[in-house]
């Protein structure tokens, strides 16, 4: 944990924020697997963490805007816990860590939240169980808290949670390091008649090693066309591109996730190269763009046409290509956003609204498929982390589609991209911190150049 002055400045402002009523922010508990005793691998709620919460099953917190005060709510474990768990610090001693100014037990939160009546703050809650917690503590319907949530609590989360101290970057920095440890052995490795199993067991080694765990679910796949793809049943073949998109947690749970991309062969075949260089500028000159009162929605653009521009030069876009991007038609091969915040989740915050973390007044969401699944839009501020990751994807039942449909024929080379239908995809990802000036890619340098990739594929 930080300190414990951390945790109360952190309640502070957000007490101060809000100016009346009680603040109750909700721990996880342990989900069930198959029966009570088998549960999943446990996982705190990050904004419980954020505010000085532990990292154990079973609590929650409140905080009186008009004193400030905040308590920790939990029960202390039974000596049959420990035979099966071991002895662990007690909620008293893990409050002090956190500076809470008392611990009370899970029953007195009744009491205590339906005293403040329809006055009870609270965020929207992604898992069914702590809907049921939060009806029975509040003495509401569960229909209606999925509704009831305070959105100037989420504002106020947003805002603190946004920018990163100077103890947040270190632990996402370490997260990155130990990414790229992980992505460099991954490419190392891989050779043909691997399974992408191998590799994805590599990775998940590697972060039990160091105790801790993926930041979210392994992308690992020579299929890298399909853009969240957890399928690792695939065995490598020469000819291939290996598409890796996998981060650690630290220890405190902030996320690196890093994406690159690398021949099955020891070097690139020419049109694996052309491809890889487009999707390189774009991941280069965007992180080079970066910097605060930038719109992140304006960079995104300027990578969509750095993206259109090369694909013209290969032979398969046409025409003008701001026109292009206007129109859409770059998505056929970039349907994503170019990036999103980053912190103690992996898309931080996303649980709290999309549009209320990546947007704001003056940037509004985009129904353009493609520029619609970008998930940071607005200005950058120094201390924003984020992701920045271009790619180039061939996605046959996407171009069958668009084909059929004449859709952006002005645009697109249709007949030229025939001979791509099995090229999969390419996607180069690095984390970026915003600063005063400009920007920083925080950890070491992870190859992704063609020479640096091939220097690896060469050991091979």
């Amino acid at each position: 944990m930080f300190s414990a002055p951390t945790y109360q400045g952190r309640r502070s402002r957000l007490a101060t924020d809000l100016g009346n009523g009680l603040i109750l922010l909700v721990g996880n508990i342990d989900a069930s697997m198959n029966y009570r005793g088998n549960p999943y691998h446990f996982r705190q709620d990050s904004s419980f963490l954020y505010f000085g919460g532990p990292d154990v099953p079973g609590l929650a917190m409140t905080i009186d805007t008009a004193t400030g005060r905040s308590i920790l709510y939990g029960d202390e474990l039974t000596i049959e816990d420990i035979v099966w768990v071991g002895p662990q610090p007690t909620l008293q001693e893990k409050a002090r860590k956190a500076g809470f100014d008392e611990v009370r037990t899970m029953d007195r939160l009744v009491s205590d939240a339906q005293k403040a009546g329809d006055k009870v703050h609270y965020l929207p809650t992604y898992r069914g169980d702590n809907v049921l917690r939060i009806a029975r503590w509040t003495g509401r319907k569960p229909e209606d808290i999925q509704t009831g949530f305070s959105e100037a609590l989420i504002h106020s989360v947003v805002s603190q949670r946004s920018i990163k101290s100077d103890e947040e970057i270190a632990e996402m920095t370490w997260a990155v390091d130990l990414s790229g440890r992980m992505h460099v052995s991954v490419m190392r490795e891989a050779e043909e008649g691997l399974k992408e199993s191998d590799l994805a067991s590599l990775v998940t080694g590697m972060c039990e090693a160091e105790e801790v765990t993926p930041a979210y679910g392994i992308i690992l796949s020579v299929d890298g066309q399909t853009l969240h793809n957890h399928h690792h049943g695939n065995t490598l073949e020469s000819g291939q591109l290996v598409l890796g998109d996998f981060g650690a947690e630290s220890r405190m749970h902030y996320a690196g996730d890093i994406t690159r991309t690398f021949p099955v062969d020891r070097h690139f075949t020419n049109k694996q190269r052309e491809v890889y260089e487009v999707v390189l500028d774009a991941e280069i000159l965007s992180i080079e763009a970066c910097k605060p009162g930038v719109a992140y929605r304006d960079i995104h653009l300027h990578a969509a046409r750095i993206i259109a521009n090369g694909l013209k030069d290969i032979g398969l876009m046409k025409g003008d290509c701001h026109e292009a991007v206007a129109a859409g038609a770059h998505a056929l091969f970039f349907p994503h956003g170019l990036g999103h915040m980053i912190g103690l989740d992996v898309h931080d915050m996303e649980d709290l609204g999309e549009n209320l973390v990546g947007y704001d007044s003056d940037v509004k969401r985009s129904d353009q498929f493609g520029l619609a699944y970008l998930r940071l839009a607005r200005k950058l501020q120094p201390g924003f982390v984020l992701t920045i990751e271009p790619g180039i994807y061939f996605i046959p039942e996407l171009i069958d589609q668009w084909r059929s449909e004449k859709k952006h024929a002005d645009f697109i080379n249709y007949s030229a991209l025939e001979k791509y239908r099995n090229f999969g995809g390419i996607r180069i990802e690095d984390n970026v911190l915003i600063t005063e000036k400009g920007y920083q890619i925080l950890g070491d340098p992870i190859p992704k150049t063609v020479a640096e990739v091939e220097a690896l594929r060469y050991t091979v």
